[in-house]
C-alpha cells in the first residue's frame, strides 16, 4: 500500500496517510486541526537504493 501525502485547506498542515492505490480520500480529516477535505500533494517516488550505492551499481552493470 502506498503513503499519499496530503495538505490541509484550512491550516496548511502537511500529513502522509497509507491508503489503498486509487482511494481518493474521501472521509480524511486533518490530524491537526480535524478540518475535512484536505488536498492530495503530488510527491516525489522514493526508490530503494541508496546514494552511496548508485555509482558503483551502475558502473558494475556497464553504465556511466
Amino acid at each position: 500500500m502506498p503513503i499519499y501525502e496530503y495538505r490541509c485547506r484550512v491550516c496548511d498542515h502537511k500529513f502522509e496517510v497509507l491508503q489503498k492505490m486509487g482511494e481518493d480520500g474521501k472521509g480524511l480529516k486533518c490530524p491537526k486541526c480535524d478540518a475535512d477535505n484536505p488536498m492530495k500533494v503530488f510527491s516525489v517516488f522514493a526508490g530503494g537504493i541508496s546514494s552511496d550505492n548508485s555509482s558503483s551499481a551502475c558502473s558494475s552493470k556497464g553504465f556511466t
